[in-house]
């Protein structure tokens, strides 16, 4: 026979302190009859009775007495454990352990995270940025961010917007070595490449061709595994670079970058955010999760319109300083 031991237990106690199967029937919001049944499982899963009954009135047996001194501590005490966790579920105080990809993420999550920390001061962000990805479990995650596809079954995952990967260089880097036209002659230009951590090898393009996606390698003139500082390379107008959308897309609006080749241009790939369980999350980790999908769900921040991409490539007129649309281009 099924026990449901917990409340089996605590109809007992509960009887014992209010001297009525009744009344403690009320107290934990059952039915008398459903009190009743606890209560006789309970014995029959002891093998022993636990009260004298009469029409009028019930009283401990010596077994029951023994039970009721025993069990009482220990019920108090998961009661309290219980009524904690409740409590920290709630709390906007502790840890928020949160982890994703080195690559691209400072520029997205920063600003989302500045603003999370002035509304809940007493969390205390703990922030791993690593391209490798790691066990859920064993590094107690409470969110995640993830490059790619969604992860693993057993997380939930949202998308919160398309990864752009656009080559682009400085004006001043096309101005002095010319404006490749296709992928071949990419060849003859100085190309920066990321050298990936997972295995020290410099990854290639990932490029659109027709309805396909290729990996485009390229012999690089700079390579480095740091994204900051390669991005630093491309503004100087030493090389051009494939950067991903939430890194070039503020430097192509303001004129610093120019898009290049944009029809081969990828955006096949997504930022997700992922999480253990929205049901179970304490107050402290929803509510971060929460401002993440408000603030960055499709936001137009980190990605460019096709009409945005076309204008930026159509306003540089190599050999001058001057940017105008394409349209007034002699």
């Amino acid at each position: 026979m099924a026990i449901n031991e917990l409340r089996s237990i605590t109809t007992f106690v509960r009887t014992v302190e209010l001297g009525s199967l009744s009344k403690a029937a009320v107290a934990q919001q059952i039915s008398p009859q459903a009190a009743s049944k606890a209560l006789g499982q309970l014995e029959q899963y002891l093998g022993v009775r636990l009260f004298h009954r009469t029409t009028r009135s019930m009283s401990l047996t010596e077994e029951g007495q023994r039970f009721f001194e025993a069990a009482k501590p220990s019920l108090s005490s998961l009661q309290q454990a219980l009524s904690a966790a409740r409590q920290t579920q709630e709390d906007l105080a502790g840890p928020l352990r949160i982890v994703g990809p080195r690559t691209v993420l400072q520029p997205v999550i920063g600003p989302v995270l500045d603003e999370y920390c002035r509304l809940y001061p007493e969390v205390q962000p703990d922030v791993q940025l690593d391209d490798r990805v790691g066990n859920w479990v064993e590094d107690r995650v409470d969110v995640g961010f993830r490059l790619g596809n969604p992860p693993e079954e057993g997380l939930i995952a949202r998308r919160l917007f398309a990864m752009q990967l656009i080559i682009c260089a400085a004006p001043t880097y096309l101005r002095k070595y010319g404006t490749p036209q296709s992928l071949y002659e990419l060849d003859a230009h100085r190309c920066s490449g990321f050298r990936r951590s997972s295995d020290g090898r410099v990854a290639p393009w990932r490029v659109s061709v027709g309805d396909s996606m290729q990996d485009q390698n390229i012999r690089p003139s700079f390579s480095t595994n740091d994204e900051a500082f390669e991005l630093r390379a491309v503004l100087a107008g030493e090389v051009i670079g494939q950067l991903a959308g939430p890194t070039a897309a503020a430097l192509i609006r303001s004129g610093r970058l120019v898009p290049l080749l944009l029809e081969h241009m990828t955006d096949n790939f997504s930022l997700f955010v992922y999480y253990g369980s929205r049901v179970a999350q304490p107050a402290r980790v929803r509510r971060f999760l929460d401002l993440v999908i408000e603030r960055l769900v499709d936001s137009a921040d980190f990605v460019l319109s096709k009409d945005e991409l076309a204008t930026a490539a159509g306003r540089f007129q190599r050999g001058t300083d001057v940017w105008m649309p394409a349209s007034e281009n002699p």
